[in-house]
């Protein structure tokens, strides 16, 4: 079973992710959840998911450290991170590529592409 990890600390942005992403438990993925940096890596590390949905702007650990802690000293690289920030400069991507991020997408975002990008990760075409 595929498992994807929805990581913000705005309880309506997370929401709107599993509405968005709820297709997808027909196909056998399931859906987790939390609201900080520090609970999104114990989660990742136990849980294992295959994607990640992760804010940058959270309390206890940012985005960034949690991506840049699991790609480089986890050296999980099979868990895909997109980062899903308000922060759209080009600084801030930067800093999202040199964590290790896989994509880096800005808010507001579309449906769409979220459940596309889902489905092409997961090998659900």
């Amino acid at each position: 079973m595929h498992k994807i990890l929805i990581v913000d600390d705005e309880p309506h942005i997370r929401l709107l992710l599993e509405q968005t992403l709820e297709e997808l438990e027909d196909e056998g993925v399931e859906l987790l959840g939390c609201d900080n940096g520090a609970d999104a890596l114990d989660m990742i590390k136990s849980e294992r998911p295959k994607l990640v949905f992760l804010d940058v702007m959270m309390p206890k650990m940012s985005g960034f450290d949690v991506c840049h802690t699991v790609k480089n000293d986890l050296g999980m690289k099979e868990v895909y991170i997109i980062l899903l920030t308000a922060k759209g400069q080009e600084f801030d991507k930067q800093r999202g590529a040199d964590a290790g991020c896989d994509i880096y997408m800005t808010k507001p975002f579309n449906p769409d592409e979220v459940v596309a990008k889902a489905r092409e990760v997961l090998g659900l075409q």
